[in-house]
């Protein structure tokens, strides 16, 4: 969440906004969950006949369990969701509870909805088991563990063979073939801390990051996720908090803005001087991917393992305000925040704009995944239009709550 930024001085910003287009001049961002008005019942109007055949809502649908086999997950499913980690031991604990509850019970295993989330009596069955589980555990950091190895096991079950792995939207809706690749300068890595109620949600822009860049260039971290979380901060503890930022400012925490670390501080980035880096120096730029609800414990998370590894809180990035498009289908509490994928984009046009990282087309790089995010706009708005749902943004208090 940022808000309160540190301004870019007036020429700063028209130079900025002379990249492409200025709705992409942000501050903020995290993905909301969608509060949309009543939606009309209207056909799918002719703009929208050329995109890929729009599929109907998500029907209920049963899972065969009784050899195991629907909640076996493989390492190359695992991974082709959007990660390069082995499979969490924890969401495999989950996936052994929920094959054993299949064997031991007459009721079918149900998916359907948004996220794919149980439903019929097994979901009444398991939330029962897995309640009384979670209250056994010892301790809350085992507790965040198996909450969140819960809420992946379940979404990677009720997703498979319905959305597409790549993309995550639904497989007849698919626009991988419209999202095309480009390289990140190795100078930049993005990390995107999803929350896991936010792993394989439709409208989530994170995701574009390492569509559009790879896996490796934008590692995604679930939060709760042990293995995740340590191949993040073994990363950071390698590289040092000098080249750690986190795109999270508010009025509890000590920001600084694009300017104010690499324009003065001449001892930050100074090795960037080709069009290569090695890891010791690379920048590491997290963003915090989850609602506004769940963002404020994600980011306390990072402080807290910030002051045990460096003794000082997690450093803050700030940047300019303005709107994204994504503002049409994603409400957020007011106009000056944004989603995932914006906040990224800006950043790129930012860094773009001083002199020692201008010779590395970052501007290229930002306009790249902003056709990214128009082509996942466009394929959002078509299939909301074809479902008869609305696309107007839904109006809401535009007050500055972190």
């Amino acid at each position: 969440v940022i808000r309160s930024p540190t301004m870019l001085s007036a020429t700063g910003i028209k130079a900025l906004i002379g990249f492409k287009r200025s709705q992409f001049l942000y501050s903020t961002f995290f993905c909301s969950k969608i509060l949309m008005e009543s939606p009309p019942k209207t056909p799918c109007p002719a703009k929208f006949s050329t995109s890929p055949i729009i599929s109907p809502p998500r029907e209920a649908h049963e899972v065969n369990s009784c050899e195991g086999e629907a909640t076996a997950v493989s390492l190359r499913e695992w991974q082709a969701w959007g990660t390069a980690s082995p499979i969490s031991a924890m969401v495999a604990v989950v996936l052994d509870d929920l094959k054993a509850l299949a064997t031991e019970t007459d009721a079918p295993m149900t998916f359907g909805g948004k996220g794919g989330k149980l439903k019929g009596d097994f979901k009444v069955k398991e939330d029962k088991k897995h309640r009384a589980k979670y209250k056994a555990l010892a301790d809350s950091e085992t507790k965040l563990h198996f909450f969140s190895a819960r809420q992946i096991a379940c979404r990677l079950i009720g997703s498979r063979n319905y959305l597409c792995q790549k993309c995550w939207l639904p497989l007849v809706d698919c626009m991988c073939s419209r999202v095309e690749n480009c390289s990140l300068w190795h100078g930049i890595r993005f990390w995107l801390y999803m929350h896991p109620k936010d792993f394989l949600r439709q409208n989530n822009t994170g995701k574009l990051l390492w569509q559009v860049f790879g896996v490796q260039a934008a590692t995604l971290c679930l939060f709760g996720i042990a293995e995740h979380e340590e191949i993040m901060w073994n990363e950071f503890m390698h590289a040092g908090k000098r080249n750690v930022w986190c795109l999270y400012p508010n009025k509890n925490a000590l920001t600084k803005s694009i300017q104010d670390i690499f324009a003065q501080d001449s001892s930050t980035g100074q090795v960037y001087t080709s069009d290569k880096t090695n890891g010791d120096h690379r920048m590491n730029f997290v963003l915090i991917d989850g609602t506004w609800s769940n963002s404020a414990a994600m980011f306390r998370r990072l402080k807290e393992r910030a002051t045990l590894v460096w003794g000082e809180d997690f450093p803050c990035i700030s940047l300019t305000t303005g709107a994204s498009s994504m503002h049409k289908l994603r409400p957020q509490p007011s106009w000056d925040r944004t989603c995932t994928a914006a906040a990224a984009i800006s950043l790129l046009y930012e860094l773009q704009l001083l002199p020692r990282f201008s010779s590395f087309e970052l501007g290229e790089q930002a306009e790249a995944l902003e056709d990214g995010l128009e082509v996942l706009l466009e394929a959002l708005t078509g299939r909301r239009l074809c479902m008869g749902r609305s696309i107007t943004r839904k109006e809401r208090h535009r007050s500055d709550i972190c």
